[in-house]
């Protein structure tokens, strides 16, 4: 026979079926109580919905019910059309989430090549990039950095879980050159 769920996590379950987007654990204890353990009422909900149809999901350092990967089948009536990226949009959105906070000409600085006007904006559309303000320098240029709703698209907690250069070689993902270009880098790095 198993035990009663405590009352703090049926209130912190509660709360966070009932929101309407996700939340951080400071929110959810203003619901509940500035006292409550909510990381640990999140850790039991974790556990007690494991193996379930939905769950308890963090994203980045927000929470929300999540539908099971395997289960999304099932809520699909129509077929989604993918959002499909340019390769300027890809390159784009990769360099602010390795090196945010970023400036529109550090991005085309490491790119190479000038980065169109539409480019920034189709990111932040869809919600994936944000202003994070302004560098103090001369001319003060705005910062971009990622979003809550990039982790939660790619399915990463945070940005510590973007694949280093180590996983891209491993995946097959960097062309010969991109190799090579990376073992000079490393190779010089060592000679300083």
């Amino acid at each position: 026979m198993s035990a009663a769920p405590d009352e703090l996590v049926r209130a912190v379950e509660a709360v966070l079926f009932a929101a309407e987007s996700p939340m951080s654990v400071a929110a959810i204890r203003a619901y509940v109580g500035e006292g409550a353990d909510v990381p640990r009422a999140l850790e039991q909900l974790v556990e007690d919905y494991a193996g379930r149809g939905i769950a308890p999901v963090r994203r980045g350092d927000r929470w929300h019910f999540e539908t099971a990967p395997d289960l999304a089948r099932f809520l699909r009536r129509d077929r989604e059309e993918p959002r499909r990226l340019s390769r300027a949009g890809i390159e784009t959105l990769a360099i602010i989430a390795y090196h945010e906070p970023v400036t529109r000409a550090e991005i085309e600085a490491i790119r190479g090549v000038q980065v169109a006007k539409g480019t920034i904006d189709v990111l932040m559309e869809a919600g994936w990039v944000r202003p994070a303000g302004r560098r103090e320098v001369p001319g003060r240029p705005l910062t971009y950095a990622t979003t809550p709703e990039f982790l939660s698209h790619f399915g990463l907690r945070s940005r510590r879980d973007l694949p280093g250069m180590d996983d891209l070689r491993a995946a097959g993902l960097l062309d010969p050159i991109d190799v090579a270009l990376a073992g000079e880098l490393e190779s010089g790095d060592e000679s300083d």
